[in-house]
């Protein structure tokens, strides 16, 4: 079983608008083990990156300057993933922004689903966890995962973190080999502790609520009311 957990890094948060994809990182796994084997490109999007975004990521317009365009690498990242399970932390942003750059640069190759099917991390997670945070660091804090330094998020990085999580989110990673057994059953125990761990669930009062909702509305008229809640 062949399965790439992916990453991107963009300009901003809508293709829509012209925005493009700037950095694209992959984790090979067979058989629910890391190989050594990834995909890892900058691409020059030929636009300017939104400050907003360089401030999470810290690619800036100069860097990109010598890169590669995405026509340039579109094929070798489709052959990359071909016939794989592509394993995404809210897979309907990135995606869409691929369908997008391919649909640019070869519309040919068609959707990423025309390739490899799609396992959305995120949503497997708000139904382990419901209520609760949900995105790439929370998950990290909740599964233990370590040794990781999140302060500005690259796509590498990132599907490397993800790995981990998904690994230990749908019941971990097993052995192949007779001297990982220790390991693995450490491994295995320190899941099922994970798993039947009691997390409290405090509930938010009237004021905090109301809070919360002129803090989504100010996010939803920021993003001309394109939020995905709303739709």
């Amino acid at each position: 079983m062949r399965q790439i957990v992916l990453d991107t890094e963009t300009t901003g948060l809508d293709y829509s608008r012209g925005h493009r994809v700037i950095e694209i990182g992959c984790i090979e796994l067979v058989n629910r083990r890391i190989t050594q084997s990834n995909f890892h490109q900058y691409i020059n999007p030929e636009r300017e990156i939104e400050e907003g975004a360089m401030a999470v990521h810290g690619i800036t317009n100069e860097f990109l300057l010598d890169k590669p365009r995405f026509e340039e690498i579109v094929q070798a990242f489709i052959e990359f993933i071909g016939d794989s399970e592509l394993i995404i932390h809210n897979a309907p942003f990135d995606v869409g922004f691929l369908n997008h750059e391919i649909h640019l640069v070869q519309p040919d190759y068609g959707k990423l689903t025309k390739h490899c099917k799609v396992f959305d991390t995120l949503k497997q997670a708000r139904q382990l966890f419901p209520g609760q945070k949900n995105n790439l660091d929370a998950l990290s804090k909740r599964y233990e995962i370590k040794n990781f330094d999140r302060s500005l998020h690259g796509a590498l990085l990132d599907a490397e973190i993800l790995a981990h999580v998904y690994l230990a989110m749908t019941g971990g990673q097993r052995s192949l080999f007779a001297e990982d057994t220790a390991q693995t059953s450490a491994l295995n125990t320190a899941e099922n502790n994970i798993q039947h761990r009691k997390t409290p669930i405090i509930q938010a009062n009237t004021e905090e609520q109301e809070a919360h909702q002129r803090f989504i509305e100010l996010l939803n008229k920021k993003s001309d009311r394109k939020c995905v809640w709303e739709e």
